[in-house]
């Protein structure tokens, strides 16, 4: 039976899933340095074995309340479209074998996160896991912007 692999992380009370696949490291949180005129969910940039990848605020971007940054925050790397980007989330939990039978469709009503990013949610036990699309999560304009401001600080 197929299965796909997941990163699980959390983000306010749920958890969510990355395909494994688009997922290059998981990292503490670092320091980030601010970059001007981004849109407020680009927390800016990080220097990581001397690449320069843009840092996202899931929450910020999902319009979820804010939290303090803690120990369990990390930085998931990932490429989305042949960029690499971090994702910032409130802790990661697990690397996880979803059955595609047990993957279904997104529901209508999912609260709190445009539904466009939703793969669809996989049912682990008695848990529901919201499988996300990388390259869904960033827009065609942002990744344009994204790019001149790696170039500009790599330049």
């Amino acid at each position: 039976m197929a299965t796909k692999q997941e990163v699980i992380f959390k983000l306010g009370g749920e958890e969510y899933g990355l395909d494994i696949m688009k997922v290059y490291g998981i990292e503490k949180y670092q320091q980030i340095t601010k970059v001007p005129n981004t849109p407020e969910y680009i927390e800016g940039i990080i220097n990581l074995r001397g690449e320069v990848h843009p840092i996202y605020n899931l929450r910020k971007k999902f319009k979820m309340p804010e939290k303090p940054i803690d120990d369990d925050t990390k930085m998931i790397i990932v490429n989305s479209n042949d960029m690499m980007v971090g994702f910032i989330v409130d802790a990661v939990s697990e690397i996880r074998h979803i059955e595609e039978s047990d993957i279904k469709p997104a529901p209508k009503l999912i609260s709190g996160i445009d539904r466009r990013y939703i793969i669809g949610v996989g049912k682990v036990g008695e848990r529901m896991i919201i499988l996300l699309d990388v390259d869904l999560i960033l827009e065609d304009e942002e990744k344009r912007e994204i790019s001149q401001v790696i170039e500009e600080n790599n330049a």
